[in-house]
């Protein structure tokens, strides 16, 4: 009687488990005789493929193929994305937060193809770094360098998992050397260090991806957040926690690749991967894109559409650091890892 109570009990925590196992995976619609194309994004591409890349996609095909088709999706920090496809998760298309994540896939042997062929070298769309402050930003705050004042609370995704914390320390350090080199005609490295320097020491929180460090400022922790200014716009818009934007007065603008992760595309399954890809460059795509505040690589007059995008003053991308194969090891590792986090 013993045992069979205990094959009873073993049975019944197996099935739980594979139910909670069941409860953390991606959503996947039934085919029902059409296609479903599985995509892995960074964390903030939720709302504009879901709302509107996905169903505008999904009705296109339709109409010019006559097959219905689904989409399923997984969404987290874009080094934890990365990290699931080489893990073996079936991903066909990966969106991502940083270019380096893409080669680490094409290092890996998961994508063949080489993104950055196409004219816009794989990038779908981009955003400029802001500073988010409670609602009368009671702490003064107007750009970088006020968040290293004594007292301020941070929140900053970590750089392990998070490919916007990766941006939000090129942000910083950038900043701070493309001031001094505008005020002096040289970039002032000490400078730039000593201002991360600073900004760490009164990060009092990491969470995994940015999307879970707007979470944490939602629900009132800390009192700044350095993210993707899209974030802030999508906070304004569900008007559920006061707070102001800060547009510092020289940011980077974040660039996202998409990727075929071309190992786990099946030759019936290449067509419609392909014709997605090439889709999200479209005009209906990028508007789309801009409709959830990210900015258009294609079409600028499409931003001109946004009224709510701040311009920036003293804009840069990754180019001014040599691109992610210098920036990397310079910046995020011999930089940050090695002298601000480490110390």
């Amino acid at each position: 009687m013993k045992q069979t109570f205990n094959k009873a009990v073993l049975l019944t925590s197996v099935l739980l488990a594979l139910a909670l196992l069941a409860s953390c995976l991606p959503q996947q619609p039934a085919e029902r005789g059409g296609l479903n194309i599985t995509v892995y994004a960074f964390s903030i591409m939720k709302e504009s493929l879901e709302k509107a890349i996905y169903p505008a996609f999904a009705a296109k095909w339709k109409r010019e193929h006559g097959q219905d088709m689904g989409f399923t999706s997984s969404f987290a920090g874009s080094e934890t994305v990365t990290n699931q496809i080489l893990q073996g998760v079936p991903a066909e298309v990966a969106i991502l937060s940083i270019d380096r994540d893409a080669q680490r896939l094409q290092h890996g042997g998961f994508v063949t193809t080489d993104w950055h062929n196409t004219p816009y070298k794989g990038i779908v769309n981009k955003t400029p770094f802001v500073i988010l402050v409670r609602g009368g930003n009671a702490k003064g705050i107007h750009d970088f360098p006020d968040l290293a004042k004594p007292g301020v609370e941070i929140i900053h995704p970590d750089p392990v998992s998070s490919g916007g914390a990766q941006w939000s320390i090129l942000a910083i350090y950038g900043s701070e050397l493309m001031k001094s080199e505008k005020q002096s005609g040289e970039q002032d490295t000490a400078r730039a260090l000593q201002l991360l320097q600073g900004i760490w020491r009164n990060v009092k929180s990491t969470p995994g991806s940015a999307r879970e460090a707007r979470t944490q400022f939602e629900t009132g922790f800390g009192d700044a957040l350095i993210t993707y200014e899209l974030e802030g716009l999508l906070m304004k818009e569900a008007k559920k926690t006061p707070l102001e934007i800060i547009t510092p007065k020289a940011t980077i603008f974040s660039e996202h690749p998409a990727v075929v992760i071309d190992k786990n595309v099946t030759p019936a399954k290449r067509a419609v991967v392909d014709a997605f890809m090439q889709f999200l460059w479209s005009d209906e795509a990028q508007q789309a894109f801009v409709k959830y505040h990210f900015y258009s690589v294609t079409n600028d007059a499409l931003n001109k559409q946004n009224a709510e995008f701040v311009p920036v003053e003293m804009p840069f991308d990754i180019s001014y650091f040599g691109g992610w194969d210098k920036a990397y090891p310079e910046v995020i590792e011999g930089i940050f890892r090695d002298r601000v986090q480490r110390k």
